[in-house]
């Protein structure tokens, strides 16, 4: 028997970790979730194996959120033994997985109530039990297939598909008990196909190779003639489609001979742009959860907006707070910056780097998650008269030490060698103890080994804070970072913000900074606020500190390892600084800004940016 069963606001809508909302029309937004009950007459249970039963389920809720998406078991003995089996599509782990598997077995005794046997699928997991020992055995009937709207174009596909299906199962199949693989090809210079094969994990290689050719001798009966279409039963799954479902793993370009699966063009809004990679070390989300944590991005969630779109708390059914960001279908920056986030902040672990958790891809939905952090950003507290008395110097000290620490590690301790680009006040956030955690990777770049600057024709950074070699020739390297880091620690300093500090006389901020250190009187570039907390020794330090940071020639800035140095070491001798460089700041007219603002300005600015044509 089997069923589709319409669930009020669970959004689940097939099988695994594939989204089918793009077999879905706008009209038809409703949400299934679905089940086979293996063709078994409902039939009083008994006491023991009803226990044992709703204890597999339990097990399945609970084990999912620790294992690595997949797992079996038995429960009990003798004719009251139940054998279960659970299992997340491709990589989704942890809590995603749990929610999803969760879902599955609430849901189940509904489903298939009185059965001694079933399965239950929804859109990135499946549970499977029975009172028969199953675990190995491929289950190839019943099968089930969706199918979108559109048809090939040309008949000769068929078989070039076909064949590029046949390569896939044997890839997935080959003794490395992978069971799962992905893949897609440039059927012509305009057109691409991409596609998916998957098999549980309780399966061998041989198994998983006559399951998937099963359900592929289905093509011919139902879905050859469309351009979009998933076959699956209860043990394997085909999907074939003209857009990437998927996210690819990240493959320097400078590795020799790359394996296609993971150097596969990604398509932004459909459209393929060679040389692009996804990373699949970060967890999915699906939409669903997403919109419910968010009340379907509701006015009241919305912590503001910035380049990359609108920003958003939300609260996920355990109680974790998350922030999350959606990408606007309009934003001329947003699907680049997506992607760096997606590659970079994935890859990097430290305790002042903001957390990215999981991102979503599903239709035209670009998102990504992060830890929420209660205390906002460090513009929202520093250039606020009233907030920023809460700021005493140890805390100011603090919040510069650990963003040092933070850049430190991008430039030089990470797996990958990280230009931030866009450091700023408004781009480090804040946790529960007031430890800075640099956000906002949208305009990284990473370099490889030997490289120390890049070029670019597109200037993008933020008025104050770009160094001047960026701003003017597009040059940019770990000393264009540190530039940016010195204006932030003299706007710690002083509470005022370098875009807005402009004296009667012309001078800018760093420019006034270096003056009154040179005249020995650096003390008063120093928050009055300070006046009851400052230790004179360590404001003068990190002036002095600021200052070399902010030097016009990039050669004569510190890098981030000699700062980090120099701030917690009395005995390290400090080079005086010279004359700072000119900061791209106030003195160019703000009308002429593409900066966006906002009202209801979000403490996750992706970025205040402008673009600055060379």
């Amino acid at each position: 028997m089997y069923s589709m069963i319409g669930i009020q606001r669970i959004s689940f809508t097939f099988l695994l970790l594939l989204n089918f909302r793009s077999f879905i029309t706008k009209a038809e937004e409703q949400s299934y979730l679905g089940s086979s009950c293996n063709n078994t007459a409902q039939q009083t249970l008994s006491t023991a194996y009803q226990t044992n039963l709703d204890r597999i389920l339990t097990w399945m809720s609970s084990d999912s959120g620790t294992s690595n998406g997949y797992n079996i078991t038995t429960i009990g003995s003798n004719n009251s033994s139940v054998y279960g089996l659970y299992y997340c599509g491709g990589g989704l782990a942890g809590y995603f997985c749990q929610v999803c598997i969760s879902t599955a077995a609430r849901e189940t005794p509904r489903l298939c109530s009185n059965r001694v046997s079933a399965v239950v699928w929804n859109d990135y997991c499946l549970i499977r039990y029975s009172n028969e020992e199953f675990f190995g055995k491929a289950m190839t009937y019943p099968t089930w297939h969706v199918l979108g709207t559109k048809n090939i174009s040309n008949i000769t596909e068929i078989q070039i598909g076909e064949d590029f299906l046949r390569s896939l199962i044997r890839k997935a199949t080959n003794g490395t008990n992978q069971l799962y693989y992905k893949d897609g090809f440039n059927l012509s210079a305009t057109e691409s196909r991409y596609s998916v094969v998957q098999c549980s994990r309780d399966l061998t290689n041989e198994v998983c190779r006559q399951c998937l050719e099963d359900i592929l001798a289905e093509l011919h009966k139902c879905c050859e003639q469309k351009l979009v279409w998933n076959i699956w039963s209860g043990s394997c799954l085909i999907r074939y489609d003209d857009y990437m479902f998927y996210l690819l793993n990240t493959q320097p370009p400078s590795a020799p001979a790359p394996n296609v699966q993971e150097r596969l063009p990604l398509p932004s809004f459909h459209k393929i742009q060679p040389g692009e990679m996804w990373n699949t070390d970060l967890p999915r989300i699906p939409l669903i959860t997403i919109l419910e944590s968010t009340d379907n991005f509701s006015e009241a969630s919305k912590l503001g907006e910035g380049g990359f779109g609108s920003v958003y708390k939300g609260t996920l059914p355990d109680g974790t707070q998350i922030a999350v960001k959606r990408l606007s279908e309009f934003s001329g920056q947003g699907s680049e910056e997506f992607k760096n986030e997606v590659m970079f902040i994935a890859k990097l672990r430290h305790r002042n780097l903001v957390r990215l958790l999981a991102c979503c891809s599903e239709g035209n939905e670009k998102i990504l998650v992060y830890e929420y952090l209660p205390n906002k950003s460090l513009d929202f507290h520093l250039f606020d008269v009233e907030r920023r008395k809460q700021f005493d110097w140890k805390l100011r000290l603090s919040i510069i030490n650990g963003i040092a620490r933070g850049m430190f590690y991008l430039h030089e301790d990470s797996q990958l060698r990280v230009i931030h680009r866009d450091l700023k006040a408004s781009n480090v956030l804040l946790d529960h103890d007031m430890n800075p955690k640099i956000s906002d990777f949208g305009l990284a770049r990473a370099f490889e080994v030997g490289q120390n600057q890049a070029n670019t024709k597109r200037v993008m950074g933020t008025y104050g804070y770009m160094a001047p070699e960026y701003a003017m020739e597009g040059l940019f390297s770990v000393k264009s970072d540190v530039f940016s880091f010195g204006v932030l620690v003299l706007e710690i300093i002083c509470g005022r913000k370098n875009g807005r500090f402009y004296l009667s006389d012309g001078q800018i901020l760093l420019v006034y900074a270096w003056r009154i250190w040179y005249e020995g009187k650096c003390l008063e570039l120093m928050d009055p606020i300070l006046e009851k907390s400052f230790i004179g020794s360590e404001v003068q330090r990190c002036i002095q500190i600021g200052l070399l940071c902010v030097q016009e020639d990039a050669r004569d800035r510190p890098t981030m390892s000699d700062v980090v140095v120099m701030l917690v070491s009395d005995t390290v001798a400090i080079p005086k600084p010279k004359h700072p460089a000119f900061s791209v700041g106030r003195m160019v007219s703000e009308k002429g800004s593409t900066s966006r603002s906002s009202n209801n300005r979000s403490i996750y600015d992706i970025t205040s940016s402008i673009t600055l044509p060379r």
